[in-house]
């Protein structure tokens, strides 16, 4: 969940992705979650904005059934280094028994789960196949295998700027839909002032190979260490920007590019010097979303949503947030 810019892709938030090893752990019934309720039938209430956080696939802890998640994104697959093969977390088979048992553990409430394909560390698989048939048949073995009908596809750093690997994707994505009802959303880096032109690019792309793109995704995060502000501001600043790109993008009316909207945000201390995500930038990001009725409003990551204990709390940690709080609190503000 690491932007592509070089002042944040060397500052280690790609070592944090694939660490879930090192996640908090908890019981199965630690991880299902209700579903949000929903206006009542008849009033002029704007949908409500989810809250779908970012968990291991492979690890549960005793966080993510904090906020009571409408979806849960599990992160992240990548590819067997160069060949085209999926794995989770970099290390499990697609129909590994572990992550199956997982992901019906979190559903078993009501809650959907949502697979995330890339993120900052490891191969995405578009990179790695040759083909969309063959890119479109490893997609579909990971969905498969968790019986998930939504794809989030994080794309950043090397993926983000291959054309060949993003046409590849696209076609990939165009294959699976006329074959399955797929949901597929993308998560993409910003800065405060929108997209960079390689996101726009991507959904242009996507345009073009007819995919159906239900939402974006952007990473409030990461800018840069001259951005030592206030970060709910930072964020609505990008949510803003990235509105009216999608809505150009995508064909959407305003209203529409605002549900078609989703906003991840780093809890906590950030890899990026002077960035630190708090409580009350949740809150406030949280009230800004309803206003605008963005789509859904998500955190990376579940297994950081507590204070940490005996750690260097100047730097990211892959297991709780660097700030002083209850554990869950981030997931209660931001689900509100």
């Amino acid at each position: 969940m690491s932007s592509s810019r070089p002042a944040a892709a060397g500052a280690g938030l790609a070592a944090l992705l694939l660490a879930c090893s090192g996640c908090a752990t908890g019981t199965a019934a630690d991880q299902g979650a209700a579903s949000a309720p929903r206006p009542a039938t008849g009033t002029t209430a704007p949908a409500a904005t989810a809250f779908t956080p970012y968990v291991s696939a492979t690890t549960a802890a005793g966080t993510d059934a904090a906020g009571s998640p409408d979806t849960y994104n599990l992160a992240f697959v990548v590819a067997d280094g160069d060949a085209c093969t999926p794995l989770w977390g970099g290390s499990a088979k697609a129909t590994d028994s572990a992550v199956v048992s997982r992901v019906a553990a979190l559903t078993a409430s009501g809650a959907d789960v949502r697979v995330s394909f890339g993120g900052a560390a490891g191969t995405e698989a578009a990179l790695a196949c040759d083909s969309a048939q063959e890119l479109a048949d490893v997609y579909g073995e990971v969905l498969d295998a968790v019986g998930a009908t939504k794809a989030d596809f994080d794309i950043e750093g090397d993926a983000l700027t291959d054309t060949a690997s993003v046409t590849r994707r696209n076609e990939a994505l165009h294959l699976l839909q006329l074959e399955r009802d797929l949901d597929v959303t993308y998560t993409l880096p910003v800065m405060p002032d929108g997209l960079e032109a390689s996101g726009t690019a991507l959904l242009d792309d996507a345009v073009a190979e007819d995919v159906d793109v239900s939402a974006v995704n952007i990473m409030a995060m990461n800018y840069s260490s001259s951005h030592d502000g206030d970060m709910s501001d930072y964020a609505e600043q990008a949510a803003s920007a990235t509105h009216d790109q999608i809505a150009g993008a995508l064909g959407l009316t305003g209203a529409e590019a605002w549900r078609a909207l989703h906003i991840t945000v780093m809890i906590g201390v950030n890899d990026v010097a002077g960035e630190t995500f708090t409580l009350a930038d949740a809150a406030s990001l949280r009230s800004f979303a309803r206003r605008q009725g963005a789509g859904a409003l998500s955190l990376w990551a579940a297994f950081r949503d507590r204070a940490c204990t005996g750690e260097d709390t100047s730097k990211a940690s892959d297991s709780c947030s660097g700030v002083a709080q209850e554990d869950g609190a981030f997931a209660e503000a931001l689900s509100g």
